[in-house]
């Protein structure tokens, strides 16, 4: 589920709530849960709260299983963190809640009335009270580790197998201690302090016991209010604040099962545990959804380099047939100055000067494509769209001149900067305009006239504009010309266009085309604006 080590420098660690900080919408919400929480329970805690309702067996069975089912969940998700982070804290807490979701199985069984008039499992009326409070207290004890764990270095030198050995020997330890527990409270029921009278009525030892148990949490709450920094804490607390509120309701007013007190306490048991599965499963899907654009988009952006290779390749192959040709007719000229019964000394040097001129000219070229494979090549920087249009210009001046080209440039010079690839967007422009040249040069009706113009295309962006009068895309190709491998030239490979959309669409823009009239085609693409900080 989560990526480590991955080339676009994300860690895994970045991908977890007991490492993000809360945004100001995620603290203000927890404040209105608290707020809510304490509305309902200065409603329920007044008279209401003694007011005996109706039993509901089906009630018991129900929330014994909300209960194991919620803190089961969260457990888990929690010890897939801890093999991530590998965090005492997290194994700490994650073992908090898998000791209450065990104990809700033995408090459901040994309730009385859902397996025996007085409790199932062998045990008696005292039983499902103290599995209660052992239960509680224990979750408020893993809440205190939690907090104190908190800053411990992570265990990172345990290899993956130790780390599994690890969470399989606390969640073992945990489920013994429940057993263990079980056991006591309900073969030795007979021994344990007479909290409850009936099977409904509360004595007065409840207030001894519930006033140390909510301590534990206030102590909790506390610790964890001084050392919060992380989404998780953050909904940890409004947990460990629901739970105070839940042990209140029972004692406050009157201690009675089957009260209005009693079910509100249940319910905002259930809620308490919500708070961090619900919190878990949310996050955490946002999250995933966040890595999983981060690492399409890693992958989309080492295609369209591996690619752009290929068409950058194919594309400059022929710009670098061209000076070979010049260098070979030169060094033919050189041969046949120097050949005369009387040599030409300087019109052979010119010729040699000539090759050398177009031997740099080869080495720049051969650099450009080394540096798409550079890391640096992944830098993006402002830039002046403008200096691209002139640059790309340069690049093919010769092919301008070959194939008696004339070029119109319309350049709007308030244009803002643009945040991208310098060598790949130049390769946008030398692939559009190497394509106009080839589509003017098919054709020998009137003037060849390139036009290149850059203008806003709205408030966030800007547009380029690459217009030739050559033979013009046939209708039923505009849709394909953009796929990979489908080309209109005899000795095309077909891959120009669709890395020039692949390049664009990365950069943020769109690239299409439209027909020229009365001939040619109009090639657009645009992007992003660079957004001021």
């Amino acid at each position: 589920m989560f990526v480590e080590g991955s080339a676009a420098g994300l860690r895994a660690d970045e991908f977890v709530l007991s490492n993000l900080s809360p945004s100001v919408a995620q603290k203000r919400f927890a404040l209105g849960v608290v707020l809510v929480l304490l509305v309902v329970f200065i409603i329920v805690a007044g008279p209401l709260s003694g007011l005996p309702l109706r039993r509901v067996d089906a009630f018991i069975p129900a929330y014994g299983t909300a209960i194991f089912l919620i803190d089961s969940i969260t457990a888990a998700l929690l010890f897939a963190q801890f093999s991530v982070l590998r965090s005492h804290a997290l194994l700490a807490l994650a073992n908090g809640y898998f000791l209450t979701a065990l104990l809700a199985i033995p408090w459901t069984l040994t309730f009385p009335g859902v397996l025996a008039p007085e409790g199932g499992l062998g045990g008696g009326l005292q039983s499902t009270v103290w599995l209660y409070v052992l239960s509680h207290a224990g979750f408020a004890l893993f809440a205190i580790v939690y907090t104190l764990l908190k800053d411990a270095d992570p265990m990172e030198a345990l290899p993956p197998r130790s780390i599994r050995a690890r969470v399989l020997t606390t969640v073992g330890s945990v489920a013994a201690l429940v057993c263990c527990a079980t056991v006591f409270v309900t073969a030795g029921h007979a021994f344990l302090p007479r909290i409850m009278l009936d099977t409904a009525e509360v004595s007065y030892l409840w207030y001894f016991v519930v006033g140390p148990m909510a301590g534990l949490f206030v102590v909790a709450l506390v610790l964890l209010w001084l050392r919060h920094r992380s989404v998780l804490d953050l909904w940890l607390m409004l947990v460990l604040f629901a739970y105070i509120i839940e042990i209140s309701l029972t004692a406050f007013p009157i201690p009675y099962r089957f009260s209005v007190g009693w079910y509100a306490g249940r319910v905002y048991g259930v809620f308490s545990g919500s708070f961090v599965l619900v919190t878990l499963m949310k996050e955490v899907t946002m999250l995933y959804g966040e890595l999983l654009r981060a690492v399409v988009g890693q992958r989309r952006e080492r295609e369209v380099r591996l690619l752009t290779g290929d068409a950058v390749a194919a594309t400059v192959a022929h710009e670098i047939k061209q000076p070979l040709s010049a260098m070979t007719m030169d060094a033919s000229a050189s041969l046949r100055w120097l050949d005369r019964a009387t040599p030409n000394i300087d019109e052979a040097k010119a010729a040699l000067q000539q090759i050398v001129n177009n031997g740099h000219r080869m080495g720049a070229v051969i650099d450009n494509i080394r540096t798409l494979f550079k890391t640096e090549a992944r830098i993006r920087t402002s830039l002046d769209v403008n200096n691209l249009i002139r640059e790309a210009l340069a690049l093919v001046r010769y092919d301008l001149q070959t194939h008696r080209v004339a070029v119109q440039t319309d350049y709007n010079q308030s244009l803002p900067l643009i945040e991208g690839n310098e060598v790949q967007l130049q390769q946008v422009l030398v692939n559009l305009i190497t394509n106009a040249i080839d589509s003017m040069a098919a054709t020998e009706d009137g003037d060849r006239v390139l036009s290149l113009r850059s203008k806003v295309y709205d408030s966030s962006c800007l547009m380029v504009a690459v217009e030739d009068v050559g033979k013009g895309v046939e209708p039923s190709a505009i849709d394909l010309i953009f796929k990979p491998q489908f080309t209109t030239k005899v000795n095309g490979m077909g891959m120009g266009l669709s890395i020039c959309r692949s390049i664009i669409e990365a950069h943020g823009g769109q690239l299409w085309v439209t027909a020229n009239l009365p001939r040619g085609a109009i090639f657009h693409f645009t992007l992003p604006a660079h957004r001021q900080h």
